[in-house]
């Protein structure tokens, strides 16, 4: 049961960050692996989303329902696909000094023994190459001003 929590500052408003996030639609132009979004209901508080994620010779779909609680907090729980269970929170807390300080967990587990064990080796590089490629965006998005400290 694969598990990673990240908390760091952030150069950007707890806003612009629960924007990025909750863009899932523009998630392949910039998340590694991620070939496909379709969102199937957005209220703005509730999304369905389906992503598909392929590495090599793997690809799979993921539906997930994401809940968005503006500007603070982001849960993503996983409704079908190759899982047993899954679930995401993307924390924001502003900051006086116009920073965010984000707060990142997921927790998931994968039906297949076999892509279980394959994914454990390349799980923690696969995490930092995530969360990296959102760290990026928002500077592209945002700004790039120096990268602030991890907590």
């Amino acid at each position: 049961m694969p598990q990673h929590s990240k908390k760091y500052v952030m150069p950007h408003t707890a806003e612009q960050l629960f924007d990025l996030v909750a863009d899932v639609a523009k998630y392949p132009e910039f998340l590694p692996w991620c070939i496909a979004a379709r969102i199937t209901k957005n209220d703005g508080k509730i999304m369905l989303a389906d992503l598909i994620v392929g590495y090599k010779v793997f690809r799979e779909k993921f539906t997930s329902k994401v809940t968005m609680n503006r500007p603070g907090e982001i849960e993503v729980t996983y409704l079908n696909g190759p899982m047993k269970y899954l679930h995401n929170r993307w924390g924001f807390e502003a900051k006086e000094d116009g920073t965010c300080t984000v707060d990142f967990h997921i927790d998931f587990e994968f039906q297949n023994r076999m892509f279980e064990s394959m994914m454990g080796a390349f799980f923690s590089e696969a995490l930092q190459r995530m969360v990296h490629a959102f760290e990026e965006r928002a500077d592209d998005l945002y700004g790039s001003e120096k990268r602030l400290h991890q907590l």
